[in-house]
């Protein structure tokens, strides 16, 4: 075989539809489709500024152009939306989809068919990265449309996370790899850029239960909930501290990267809910960021929470809701959820720093 005996892609889902004899194959295409709008994409990131697509996006030379999170769209964000929705529209697998770059959910041209499922995604994640080289990706959610055939409605979208039917993310770095659950284990492909396949590299990834390793944006430290704060304090005072042991933190800001650290080695992601913007219960986008991820890590034996419950049980209100987000080894998502349930003061006195918090004071 070309692939030196490994499964592709389109073999490994076609094994998967034989577990399940009744299956029409609507859900092969459907991922099939992703993953070409994944392929796409790779190449767009992989030519950078050789192809002039870097920077700010210029909303018809009005300037800088604002998503509906109140972000400012990069020029790929758009492309990357674009080619997921174009991938996808056209084979009769959707009744609509979402995304972070719209404001609303995409019908579907009314010349196509109109299929069983939703697709949710972020087409770039981590874009704010592109303009200096640090790995991005796109992260997408499948659940089964409510009126299969028919138009979509945004309410159809509020489904929580173990409605998934598959989930998934590809990562745009040295090599660009597919990474999917169908809720039978999380699994790993890379893209071989001579044959153009995807090659399952990575069979039924485990996180590791314990870790020694933390990702968290250590410079939000003084808006943090007490609990948040105690569960980083006793990881930076390592051996001399509670944990007995020495951790490192990582920050990359970007939720694909941190994700597949996470899948390949273990750790602990946090993303907590603070006080930083009161308005906002959290950072993190819920239907298309921490629903797909978290079938992901659940899948490999790791633990996905809001911080105080599994994040995957959260009943979605609006298609675009923010939330705190927890995930990784599970037994440090287990203690970091018991530091949420104990009683917390109103303000929590630092060991290593008093009331300054990690790095900066608490008027910084």
């Amino acid at each position: 075989m070309p692939t030196g005996g490994r499964s592709t892609l389109i073999q490994f889902l076609i094994e998967e539809r034989r577990r399940h004899p009744g299956a029409t194959g609507d859900l092969n295409g459907l991922i099939a489709d992703v993953a070409l709008a994944c392929k796409a994409i790779s190449r767009k990131v992989a030519f950078g500024g050789l192809a002039d697509v870097l920077g700010d996006h210029d909303k018809s030379g009005s300037g800088r152009a604002i998503n509906v999170q109140g972000e400012t769209q990069k020029t790929l964000d758009v492309l990357s939306n674009n080619i997921f929705l174009r991938a996808n529209e056209w084979g009769g697998h959707v009744a609509a989809m979402a995304s972070e770059e719209l404001d609303d959910i995409h019908l579907l041209p009314g010349h196509y068919p109109r299929g069983k499922y939703l697709l949710a995604f972020d087409p770039l994640d981590g874009s704010s990265n592109i303009d200096v080289n640090v790995s991005v990706g796109s992260i997408f959610s499948i659940t089964r449309a409510v009126r299969p055939g028919e138009d979509a409605t945004g309410a159809d979208f509020l489904q929580p996370g173990t409605q998934q039917v598959c989930a998934g993310y590809a990562i745009y770095g040295p090599s660009t790899m597919l990474v999917l659950t169908l809720g039978n284990g999380t699994h790993a492909f890379t893209l071989d850029p001579v044959l153009g396949e995807w090659v399952l590299s990575h069979a039924n990834l485990k996180v590791p239960r314990s870790t020694r390793e933390f990702a968290i944006n250590a410079s939000n430290s003084r808006f943090w909930e007490p609990a948040v704060r105690r569960y980083v304090d006793e990881c930076l005072a390592g051996k001399t501290g509670p944990r007995g042991e020495d951790f490192n933190m990582r920050w990359i800001a970007s939720l694909v990267a941190e994700t597949h650290r996470i899948l390949m080695r273990g750790g602990v992601f946090m993303y907590p809910r603070d006080t930083k913007d009161p308005s906002k219960p959290g950072r993190l986008r819920l239907l298309y960021e921490a629903n797909p991820v978290s079938f992901l890590i659940e899948q490999a034996g790791g633990m996905a929470s809001t911080g105080h419950s599994r994040l995957m049980e959260v009943q979605p209100t609006s298609l675009h809701q923010r939330i705190a987000f927890v995930f990784g080894s599970a037994e440090e998502v287990t203690r970091i959820e018991a530091y949420h349930r104990e009683p917390q003061p109103d303000t929590y006195e630092s060991p290593l720093f008093g009331r300054r918090g990690l790095f900066a004071g608490q008027n910084g």
